[in-house]
């Protein structure tokens, strides 16, 4: 398996900080979604969260070549329900260079709102990360435009939240972690990591952009990890960390880590 599915298997693959990169992984057909997903858990999803499914026009035709693609009937949403991945898809209008977001059905969303990002262009959805126009939107935008129907892609990431809650919505980080302490920190830290993928349909043309949502308390990830983590946190590069808010975890994070080596 080169692009696991569950934190402590996502983390080593994850950029830790420093330069952004995509850090893509080729995958295989059959690694490229969770088997055996909870259906009960995705459903439970978007009925609190109905809003996170968003279709336009443009996402009619490629939505239903993903659910005949997956033996369902319907289009995106339906895809996305039979599965534990939410799933965005990316389309390129005529005379343009970036890939538009046109159709997401998202029930565990990181901080974010797709009826807020619905015919954004790529390099306009990242403009909250830091670093990205400079670091990582022309190697994207080479990427997306020379992907090739059955190529399979994934990279991850991760986030310090103070909750285990699939949809994740950040608090104020002095609000979020003010009872988070070095001795407590494997209890209320809980580590976010979102399994990505990447492909493109073959008869649309338009680029299918999975996120698996894994969650964990810091306390249960293997101790290469938690150094990992660590490390991380202080190494982001300028600006990144104030948006992770890592200023109101870091000094806990860091001292568990250290409290318990093994």
């Amino acid at each position: 398996m080169t692009l696991g599915f569950s934190v402590d298997a996502l983390l080593p693959k994850a950029r830790g900080g420093g330069v952004l990169k995509m850090g893509l992984t080729k995958l295989d057909e059959c690694e490229w979604l969770q088997p055996d997903p909870d259906l009960a858990e995705r459903a439970e999803g978007f009925a609190a969260f109905p809003q996170g499914i968003q279709l336009s026009p443009e996402s009619a035709a490629p939505g239903a070549e993903l659910a005949a693609m997956l033996g369902l009937p319907g289009g995106l949403p339906e895809a996305a329900r039979a599965h534990h991945e939410d799933m965005c898809l990316l389309t390129l209008r005529e005379g343009e260079e970036q890939y538009r977001l046109v159709g997401a059905a998202v029930a565990w969303p990181s901080d974010w709102t797709p009826a807020n990002k619905m015919g954004l262009p790529l390099r306009a959805l990242h403009a909250p990360i830091q670093g990205y126009e400079e670091q990582l939107a022309s190697g994207v935008d080479h990427f997306m435009a020379k992907l090739k129907p059955g190529a399979f892609y994934g990279r991850c990431n991760w986030f310090i939240a103070a909750t285990d809650e699939k949809r994740w919505v950040a608090e104020p980080p002095e609000q979020a972690f003010a009872r988070v302490t070095a001795d407590n920190a494997g209890e209320t830290l809980f580590v976010r990591s979102e399994r990505q993928t990447l492909r493109r349909l073959p008869q649309t043309g338009a680029i299918l952009f999975t996120i698996g949502i894994y969650v964990a308390p810091l306390g249960v990830l293997s101790r290469d990890n938690r150094h990992r983590l660590a490390t991380a946190v202080a190494s982001l590069i300028e600006g990144e960390g104030d948006r992770r808010g890592t200023g109101a975890y870091a000094g806990a994070l860091i001292g568990y880590a250290t409290k318990h080596p093994d």
